[in-house]
């Protein structure tokens, strides 16, 4: 999206004062460039990460160049979840970071360094290696950026009650989206069609090209986003330090021996983080919901919102296999080529942004002219319909992977309604999931339960990573009754959130 700058006058004192970004405070246009850029080079890694580990192996599709990892599909399908998982798990701690030890500003520098680091790493040659650590790096950045730069777009207002804040983020989600759009056509295609390598480098430039674009615009940011809200003491500075340090050695002496003694498998580090994707959203919930602070009140709104988590888990461990599973199936079993042009079939990951890009002013219209004349559906029903949704993309794609049985080479567009049904299923769900949470959030963990949410993300995606795993499961996701099941499973779980709605809104209180 090009950038508008004009002399339009703000309030005094707000950054940025002396021009504004489409009406709103100049540091917008930082943070817009700082996350086109950073967006750019995850989903361009990401639209690549499928696809390079199947690259040679069974799961690759027959013009496949090559060069990759050689993994199965269930290999892939473990792998590309987990790694998704563990993005939105890590969010968390790098809130706590921004809070308590770095402050905003400084968290998000040493987030895109670490990003930029982690791709730099992806396009080493050598194998498993430089692939898992350089993944690591992309996990643990992504994770300290996602919480950080949305809270710096909150400090450029003059609190929750300016007027520009909602059209500011709406700006700033444009241009996740619009970084999600082109990444896979340009990385996507680099690293397909020339070098797996070179793709990955380019994510690397993509997000110093955002490191820079940051660097050079931190003076159109508010102070605020440098100050640490809640600084640690230095009494629990050196006691984090020292569990943190007591962690990472005895995980290093005990990966240590497990390797030196050869018995050292790629399960040993994806049980561990499958699990621990489980056992900590469930932790926190059970935490939150125990507290004997919470008042009556925010006792039964957070049962109530119990119900949404687990809606949502089910919501994302289907809709994140379109990276996966989908983008497998596209890879080896549909073609290459629609109308005479062909494509690398990477490109099907700008197809979601792309969407978003053009539905959600419809929706927004939707729920707008809905609300005027009183027929609105609730969050309740909102919720569901998303569901649902997400299971009859799952149905759909029963389809396609049927006439793709006999070794038949089926059409594009069977992907392209997959998914174009999950984007608007997360039309109906995902806002709406966000705006709940900040209503139901009890007043002492206000400031927590948007990674609370994310959290959803990791216990569908680790949900996923355990059914996938050979060890474990063993579930061939990709696999006709796999699919059927995920679908019934989804629209089940829609037509019971619907069955239950009037529960359910008791236990919300007066949260509509």
């Amino acid at each position: 999206m090009a950038s508008s700058l004009t002399k339009d006058s703000v309030t005094p004192g707000t950054p940025g004062s002396e021009k504004t970004f489409f009406g709103h405070p100049r540091g917008l246009a930082t943070l817009f460039m700082t996350e086109m850029w950073e967006r750019f080079s995850y989903y361009g890694m990401k639209a690549l990460l499928a696809v390079y580990l199947l690259s040679g192996g069974p799961g690759a599709g027959k013009g496949s160049m090559g060069g990759g990892l050689a993994m199965d599909v269930a290999t892939t399908t473990m792998i590309v979840a987990v790694y998704s998982a563990m993005v939105y798990l890590l969010a968390m701690p790098g809130g706590w970071l921004g809070d308590r030890v770095w402050g905003p500003r400084k968290t998000v520098t040493i987030a895109a360094v670490t990003i930029m680091s982690g791709h730099l790493v992806l396009a080493l040659p050598g194998g498993q290696a430089p692939f898992f650590a350089g993944l690591a790096l992309v996990a643990a950045g992504s994770g300290l950026l996602k919480a950080n730069i949305s809270t710096m777009v909150g400090h450029l207002y003059d609190g929750p009650d300016d007027p520009r804040r909602d059209g500011g983020f709406t700006i700033f989600y444009m241009g996740i989206n619009a970084g999600a759009f082109f990444a896979p056509l340009a990385i996507g295609t680099v690293g397909q069609e020339v070098n797996w390598h070179l793709g990955f480098g380019m994510a690397a430039v993509g997000m110093a090209i955002g490191l820079a674009a940051f660097l050079l615009g931190t003076r159109n940011l508010s102070p605020q986003s440098s100050v640490v809200p809640k600084p640690l003491a230095a009494e629990e500075r050196a006691a984090w330090l020292r569990k943190g340090l007591a962690w990472l050695i005895a995980a290093g002496v005990f990966y240590g021996v497990v390797g030196f003694t050869g018995h050292f498998t790629l399960n040993w580090a994806m049980i561990p983080l499958t699990v621990i994707g489980l056992i900590i959203p469930a932790g926190v919930l059970v935490r939150i919901k125990r507290d004997k602070e919470l008042s009556v009140t925010e006792q039964s709104k957070m049962t109530g919102y119990i119900w949404f988590f687990v809606a949502a888990a089910v919501f994302w461990m289907i809709y994140d296999q379109g990276a996966s599973t989908v983008q497998a199936f596209g890879e080896g079993k549909a073609a290459g080529s629609l109308l005479g042009f062909d494509f690398p079939s990477s490109w099907y990951q700008s197809l979601n942004p792309l969407f978003i890009m053009a539905l959600a002013p419809v929706f927004a219209f939707v729920w707008v002219w809905l609300n005027r004349n009183g027929k609105e559906p609730s969050t309740i029903v909102k919720f569901s319909m998303g569901l649902v949704l997400i299971g009859v993309s799952f149905f759909f794609f029963l389809i396609p992977l049927g006439m793709a049985a006999d070794g038949t080479s089926v059409s594009p567009m069977w992907l392209v309604g997959i998914y174009f049904i999950q984007t608007v299923g997360e039309l109906c769900l995902s806002p709406v999931g966000l705006s709940v949470t900040t209503k139901m959030a009890p007043a002492k963990y206000a400031s927590q339960m948007m990674g609370v949410w994310f959290l959803a993300v990791t216990a569908g995606d680790s949900v996923t990573g355990l059914l996938s795993n050979p060890a474990i499961a063993g579930v061939d996701l990709s696999g006709t009754p796999a699919v059927f099941g995920e679908a019934a499973l989804a629209a089940l779980a829609g037509f019971a959130v619907w069955m239950y709605r009037r529960k359910v809104k008791s236990l919300m209180g007066d949260v509509r």
